[in-house]
């Protein structure tokens, strides 16, 4: 992603959301508890899971709802996920 499309995507974001706001994350990954563990280091103990099992259990589906400050701080979660191998950001 370039800069103009994140400036663009901080616009729209900073439209819809009244800071600080509870911002959904969505994510698919390999079913790897290392791999889940290493999303939730990356967004702590205060924010909400949800996980789902793909149907034949390989993939895992993975919703998380924190309250952010602004729409750095969602870039940055992002940043930071990318990192994990094989995740897919939605």
């Amino acid at each position: 992603m370039d800069q103009e499309q994140i400036n663009r995507l901080r616009e729209k974001l900073n439209e819809i959301h009244r800071w600080p706001s509870i911002y959904m994350f969505k994510f698919i990954l390999a079913s790897d508890e290392e791999k889940i563990a290493s999303l939730k280091i990356i967004f702590g103990e205060s924010a909400e899971f949800k996980e789902r099992l793909s149907a034949n259990g390989k993939y895992t589906s993975v919703t998380v709802r924190e309250m952010m400050l602004d729409a750095d701080s969602i870039f940055e979660r992002y940043l930071k996920a990318a990192k994990i191998e094989g995740i897919i950001s939605l």
